[in-house]
């Protein structure tokens, strides 16, 4: 199962972005002010540490956490949405007036729903 999945909305808005930026990354850090908004960046913009963690792609764009939002996250599946409102300060979606938000829903083992 996917970490990380995304709604049309979105794959709209990052496909208006690709053609404008070219490649893109996502960066959820989980800090202070816009840290629970995932970020946009060009490819390359914004260089992830060492301990930030890959989840997966969104419309062929990577998409990091920092380690202490995957250890939040870790029993979660994320879904990246977009939005008019205003995006991350930083955050490419901000120029067309949208906002880029995630929402996760639990994952339950197998084990943990009666199916072994």
């Amino acid at each position: 199962m996917e970490k990380i999945i995304v709604t049309e909305k979105a794959k709209e808005v990052i496909g208006q972005l690709k053609e404008r930026y070219g490649d893109l990354m996502f960066y959820m850090s989980g800090g202070c002010c816009e840290g629970s908004q995932p970020m946009c960046y060009e490819k390359g913009e914004y260089k992830p540490g060492s301990r930030d963690v890959l989840i997966g792609e969104v419309e062929g764009s990577e998409f990091y956490l920092s380690e202490e939002q995957y250890q939040y996250y870790s029993y979660s599946q994320l879904l990246l949405d977009a939005a008019p409102g205003m995006g991350g300060g930083f955050s490419l979606e901000s120029v067309l007036g949208m906002a880029f938000s995630v929402t996760t829903h639990a994952l339950i083992a197998k084990e943990d729903a009666g199916v072994v």
